[in-house]
């Protein structure tokens, strides 16, 4: 077993199923595989892969980390919905961790992060201290305030949006799923809230007649 405290985290939110596993500064092992469907089904034969690989057992998990989004309605779900039900199993705490700030893991500040929110549209959210909350606009209709701002920018649509801005394109510092890891390290000693989806719109599909099941608090 990894002397370092071992963090597993995963990302189900947009059209990939990513997970690493992190073992203090170094990561053992990690995936990410592209599909339009069936995260729920994939997630959990990855993670024993992903664990296998490393050598290491679910008992030897430190903590996780989890991609809270926003993404797709269902997958940021299946995630949230893995990461709390393990915690508990396992009783080690979960981290929920945003797009917007697995993007700009130890990038500088300030920063405009970008998630694809399709439609030709962005989830963006500026990174620093006391930020406003995240909005959907198209890289043409940025909030004045981004125009011209030369803020740098990084994720989907970063060229487009960096024109708007006049700010430079950067790019990740870590792939997603070790970005997420490497932050829920940084914090799972300090009391966490349970990992809570992040929504910024309605889901596409139009829901069932039967209630979906409640994620509590």
């Amino acid at each position: 077993m990894a002397s370092e405290p071992l963090i597993l985290a995963f990302d189900t939110s947009a059209a990939h199923c990513a997970a690493a596993l992190l073992s203090g500064d170094r990561c053992l092992a990690q995936r990410s595989e592209a599909m339009q469907g069936g995260q729920a089904e994939r997630l959990f034969p990855l993670l024993e892969e992903l664990l296998a690989e490393a050598g290491v057992a679910w008992r030897d998990l430190a903590a996780l980390g989890v991609g809270t989004g926003p993404g797709s309605f269902t997958g940021v779900r299946v995630a949230v919905a893995a990461a709390r039900g393990l915690a508990l199993s396992l009783g080690v705490p979960a981290v929920g961790v945003s797009g917007f700030d697995a993007l700009g893991a130890e990038g500088p500040r300030p920063l405009l992060a970008s998630l694809d929110a399709r439609r030709g549209a962005c989830f963006l959210k500026r990174l620093d201290a006391g930020a406003a909350p995240p909005v959907a606009a198209t890289p043409e209709a940025l909030p004045v305030a981004w125009r011209g701002s030369g803020l740098p920018v990084v994720g989907h649509a970063a060229e487009a949006v960096a024109a708007a801005t006049g700010g430079p394109v950067l790019t990740p510092r870590w792939p997603l799923a070790e970005a997420i890891a490497r932050i829920a390290a940084t914090c799972r000693d300090r009391p966490q809230p349970r990992p809570a989806p992040v929504y910024l719109r309605p889901a596409d599909a139009a829901p069932p007649s039967d209630p979906p099941p409640v994620l509590l608090p």
